[in-house]
């Protein structure tokens, strides 16, 4: 085992530098993904049944039109375009997954459920004042980087009809310490999420406060000293200066929800802020 390797990895990256791999579209570790997200005991890919449902009855009051168009962002396995497309909506539900999407799509075919699915990376979502509502649940909005943000934010815009509305959620800036502990852990594992053969996982978390991020790096090494590194970078948010930003991008009617999900763990309760903002019309 090469440790010169093992103790690089241990130094800080510099902000935003780009990891090995995505996890989303690997072959082996996609497919742990989509376990993870498909278990309601696990908070990890999908959140537990119980904010499911708070997060679903929220999302509900925002859909006041009879089989309005409603696009889910980042939609994974289907578990909210499903449940919507169940109350009588007209859902679309875009991830980057290959697995996700398959197996979302046999879901709908064997519940007899008219669901779109596309398979495709939502910053290249390219279509004009089709959808009454857009959702992007799980936090998806602050693991993109600045750019990226900016860039969705127009394009969700321009799908939204006018008068159409956008909800999301996000990792707010309380609490920091309990979210983002500064861990460093490492483990041996015969096969598990990362891969189907023995390997050595070194997990290092890295705050960057004055960007409002944090990155947790997952280092994946096996037997024969191959490295892949896997980075998810976290941005957290406070309404005052995330507001201001959403207005920027023509967005008006901007609210701010607290506790919208049970209390629980780090990624539940009043450390995650729901918003809803409108397309003018």
């Amino acid at each position: 085992m090469n440790f010169n390797k093992l103790t690089e990895l241990s130094k800080k990256p510099l902000l935003y530098e780009p990891g090995d791999a995505m996890m989303w579209t690997d072959p082996y570790v996609s497919k742990q993904l989509l376990k993870m997200h498909l278990d309601p005991e696990v908070d990890s890919a999908t959140r537990k049944s119980e904010s499911i449902l708070k997060t679903l009855n929220f999302i509900k009051g925002y859909c006041e039109i009879p089989g309005m168009q409603i696009l889910d962002l980042g939609c994974g396995p289907g578990i909210y375009t499903e449940k919507l497309a169940k109350d009588g909506y007209q859902v679309t539900g875009m991830d980057i997954s290959e697995n996700s999407i398959e197996y979302a799509r046999s879901e709908a075919v064997k519940n007899n459920l008219d669901i779109e699915y596309i398979c495709q990376n939502y910053l290249e979502l390219d279509v004009h004042n089709r959808y009454d509502l857009i959702i992007m649940i799980y936090t998806d909005f602050g693991v993109l980087l600045p750019d990226d943000r900016d860039v969705l934010l127009k394009k969700i815009y321009n799908a939204l009809v006018p008068g159409g509305t956008f909800i999301f959620d996000v990792v707010n800036d309380r609490n920091l310490d309990d979210k983002f502990p500064g861990a460093q852990a490492w483990t041996v594992t015969e096969g598990g999420f990362w891969r189907p053969h023995k390997y050595l996982e070194l997990i290092n978390g890295f705050h960057y406060p004055e960007n409002n991020v944090y990155l947790m790096q997952h280092s994946i090494m096996d037997e024969n000293d191959r490295l892949v590194r896997y980075r998810f970078w976290t941005h957290y948010f406070n309404k005052e200066t995330l507001i201001p930003q959403l207005s920027d991008h023509g967005f008006e009617n901007i609210e701010c929800f607290e506790n919208v999900l049970p209390a629980g763990d780090t990624l539940n309760g009043d450390n995650v802020s729901f918003y809803s903002l409108n397309k003018p019309a």
